[in-house]
């Protein structure tokens, strides 16, 4: 059996080998989010931190640009392996210049794969992370079922030129074809993952909107700012009470279900970004043991609705 069948458990490496670490020599590994300032990459870094100590031979290194910047990530990359690391796990911001850094450490042997964000045209080894369309698909399916009689929506997201965010905006475009949900102009908008402006984004579709009937941010921004979300959903918190507006949300961090728990969310579909550093540690060590590891490994998904939001919350 390969190792990667086993990777989505995050003690499995340790367990088939009595504890021990899967080689003597020891490895620097650098997870390189879009944005430290994100606090969905706080779980991804906490997993890889974790189980670098659980392995033992492998060094964590967690550095990236604080802001949205893809030309400021490239530049870290590049200095990355210039330090000569072992491995690389990336979430690219930006397909065409994370493809030739990528390419770069590929060729100075390095081992990369990406997270969270792929560039499947590069000479990564594996991604790791979500299957974005069908998380897209979920978020709209999630929508159907929490208001089948349809209406007009918007959707907020974070990079123009993020490829899982493009996947997620057409995968609930995809969910959404045929039923009595229609698209309002200008949708999707882009924060680049700052979340005052993910807010404020929020409060101007609606503006622009009146009658708007569903906001379906494709990651969690907007809500990664609870008191501003609050505000924002406060005023129209009867629609919102009612289901005439909808808000079906990306990602499911405890400041979500929280919110969710409150009645400010209908919806949430969230990620695994926690398990998302566990595997890019495995996948990497694998890899520099000369391991087959699978190109694409999905870590799943969760749909939280205020009926199960209690599981998630204990």
């Amino acid at each position: 059996m390969k190792l990667t069948r086993l990777l989505g458990v995050a003690a499995v490496a340790t367990a088939m080998l009595g504890g021990t670490a899967l080689a003597q020599e020891t490895y620097r590994f650098a997870v390189v989010p879009k944005a430290m300032n994100n606090p969905f990459f706080d779980l991804t870094r906490d997993g890889c931190m974790a189980r670098a100590e659980e392995l033992g031979n492998v060094e964590c290194i967690y550095l990236g640009p604080v802001e949205h910047e893809a030309a400021t990530q490239a530049q870290i990359v590049e200095d990355l392996i210039t330090q000569g690391v072992d491995g690389l796990a990336i979430s690219v911001s930006d397909t065409a210049a994370a493809t030739t850094v990528i390419n770069r450490a590929v060729e100075q042997g390095i081992a990369v794969i990406t997270f969270d964000s792929d560039a499947a045209d590069s000479q990564r080894t594996a991604y790791v992370g979500t299957n974005n369309k069908e998380f897209g698909v979920a978020l709209g399916e999630l929508l159907l079922e929490i208001k089948p009689e349809g209406g007009t929506y918007g959707m907020i997201s974070g990079g123009a030129a993020a490829p899982n965010l493009a996947e997620r905006v057409e995968g609930v475009r995809e969910a959404l074809a045929g039923s009595e949900w229609t698209e309002v102009p200008g949708s999707p908008t882009f924060s680049n993952d700052d979340i005052a402006l993910a807010v404020q984004q929020a409060a101007d579709l609606k503006t622009a909107n009146p009658d708007l009937g569903a906001i379906v941010p494709v990651g969690g921004w907007p809500m990664f700012a609870p008191d501003g979300w609050r505000n924002f959903v406060d005023g129209f918190k009867a629609d919102v009470d009612s289901k005439a507006l909808a808000l079906v949300v990306a990602d499911t961090l405890p400041v979500q279900l929280e919110l969710l728990s409150e009645g400010y969310a209908h919806g949430l579909v969230g990620q695994r970004p926690h398990e998302m550093g566990v595997v890019a540690m495995d996948t990497l060590l694998a890899i520099k043991n000369g391991e087959t590891v699978d190109e694409i490994i999905y870590t799943g998904l969760d749909r939280v609705t205020a009926e199960n939001v209690d599981e998630f919350l204990n």
